[in-house]
């Protein structure tokens, strides 16, 4: 099998639809599905020229693009493995992930490039393309567009790498998540199944991995005009203009980005009234958004999608379907309500154990280990889109274990599922708060704090040793600490800190950094 077979169907069902328009700075650019079809199939003339062979990997640093989307499409024909390494970790990371595995090709911006002056890793590669522009020692891309078209598809096995990314393990060593063609086509059909994916939408998206859904599914993907290294940060003026001008069926985007947009619009008064759906996940998205993204959509379906690199989908909730009851169960800190489970997934409530590898074991013992409805405690997944396990095997023993033939997969959350079968959420494990009160887990403050004031972030810490809520504040808008305490008297907390600026992870721009966090405080 090959995943490129499901990307390439929509060129022969829809060939003159849009297939992908924008991008940052594209000025209007798109191309058709038989457009990308014809510029895949001579990158693949390319790519193959090269002397590049099947298995090898090739390190991607092209930003969202129609460019990025002819290389993924073309590395997957020839059976190539698509590499990313998060370019803002450090030179260090990106020296640790090359050695994991050494990369035979380089794809990457004229930009992008000049980190072969600083990584000795890069150099080494023996293939490198540039795309937009012309570099000494580098192939430039745009030579495909004088080749002839190759429309051979390697035959690939089920679990042959498709795409190697990397995530920090508990060691801070990286360790590779390897997506597989099977892989990768199971977690289309539970994307397009369980998210309603629908030939001839538009879709704005800033997630790769759904742009990839979309072009299997017949949808347009309309790419922001936006630095999406920082959606935190992007221009939202650009963004609200792009969605005014094009006729917009849905949206899919982090819940950083979509705050940056509804700023701007709300600051203007804007409305979008054709939007049908926005979906939004990678962080956690408290009520509160979904409701300021209603007002900014009134007909759309707002929708909150759970899930992780390793498993996505795991479960979806509509704001429609969050009732007052649940809402005011937010607010007394019973968590954050994340839907029901996806049904192509498994997903089991097990004893908190986070730290302590879990040993192989059968049926029964694994059954005493789950929990029932109601108690709290990690949440496990298991099924055809779960990723089964790393490179070289290294944090496996940290997010896996098996029970039988089945593999499972430590999400590294805690929750709880309800008597409807409903997943809350409550938060990392790893920043649970113990202490003479009990157990806090931190989503459980969190929500409930979103839910009672204004605040751009916040976080529950333990800070020397007493219960303490961090809060960013929005920009002109002060903090009633007095009012905060006595709202979220429940959680006996010391107090509530003030800070500039929440240390955030790096991808999504939107997750806590608790460690990082607890560093801020302690020299405070």
């Amino acid at each position: 099998m090959n995943i490129a077979h499901l990307l390439r169907e929509q060129a022969f069902e829809r060939a003159q639809a849009v297939a992908i328009k924008g991008g940052r700075r594209a000025k209007g650019r798109s191309i058709t599905f038989a457009g990308l079809e014809e510029s895949v199939a001579r990158a693949v003339t390319l790519l193959a020229e090269s002397g590049l062979k099947k298995g090898d990997a090739v390190l991607v640093f092209v930003p969202l693009s129609i460019e990025l989307y002819v290389a993924l499409s073309a590395l997957f024909r020839l059976g190539l493995i698509a590499m990313f390494v998060d370019p803002s970790a450090g030179r260090e990371r990106l020296e640790q992930c090359c050695r994991l595995y050494p990369p035979k090709g380089l794809i990457a911006s004229s930009k992008a490039h000049l980190l072969r002056i600083v990584s000795p890793a890069m150099r080494a590669i023996p293939v490198k393309f540039v795309v937009w522009g012309r570099l000494p020692g580098a192939i430039p891309w745009a030579r495909a567009d004088r080749l002839p078209l190759e429309n051979a598809v390697a035959r690939c096995g089920e679990e042959h790498p498709a795409l190697l990314t990397f995530t920090s393990g508990s060691t801070g060593l990286p360790k590779a998540a390897v997506r597989t063609h099977s892989f990768l086509s199971a977690q289309y059909r539970a994307l397009a199944k369980n998210l309603e994916l629908r030939a001839g939408e538009t879709d704005l998206t800033t997630q790769p991995i759904f742009a990839l859904a979309n072009l299997a599914s017949g949808l347009t993907s309309l790419l922001p005009d936006a630095d999406l290294r920082r959606p935190d940060r992007i221009d939202a003026e650009a963004v609200v203009a792009q969605i005014e001008r094009e006729r917009l069926d849905r949206v899919s985007a982090s819940p950083a980005f979509l705050e940056r947009v509804l700023d701007y619009a709300e600051s203007r008064r804007l409305r979008f009234p054709r939007l049908g759906k926005i979906l939004t996940g990678g962080a956690p998205v408290f009520p509160g958004l979904l409701e300021r993204l209603q007002a900014l959509a009134p007909r759309a379906d707002i929708i909150a999608v759970y899930g992780s690199t390793e498993a996505e989908p795991i479960a979806h909730v509509s704001l429609k379907e969050i009732s007052p009851r649940d809402r005011e169960a937010m607010c007394r800190g019973r968590g954050l309500l994340a839907g029901p489970p996806i049904p192509d997934i498994e997903l089991r409530i097990i004893r908190d154990s986070w730290g302590e590898a879990i040993p192989h074991q059968g049926e029964a013992p694994f059954a005493e280990r789950c929990l029932p409805q109601g108690q709290v405690g990690e949440i496990v997944v298991s099924g055809r889109h779960v990723l089964h396990g790393y490179l070289h095997g290294r944090g496996d023993e940290e997010n896996k274990f098996d029970v039988g033939k089945t593999r499972w997969h430590r999400t590294g959350d805690a929750g709880y599922l309800d008597e409807r079968g409903r997943l809350w959420l409550l938060g990392r494990c790893s920043a649970r708060i113990e202490d003479e009160h009990g157990t806090l887990y931190p989503f459980a403050l969190e929500c409930a704090a979103h839910s009672q004031a204004t605040l751009h972030r916040v976080a529950a810490v333990l800070d020397r040793g007493v219960r303490t809520l961090v809060v960013e504040p929005k920009k002109g808008v002060p903090v009633d600490t007095e009012g905060l305490l006595n709202a979220l008297a429940w959680a006996e907390l010391s107090g509530v800190r003030v800070i500039d600026r929440m240390p955030v992870d790096r991808r999504h721009n939107a997750k806590v950094d608790y460690a990082a966090l607890r560093r801020v405080l302690s020299q405070r």
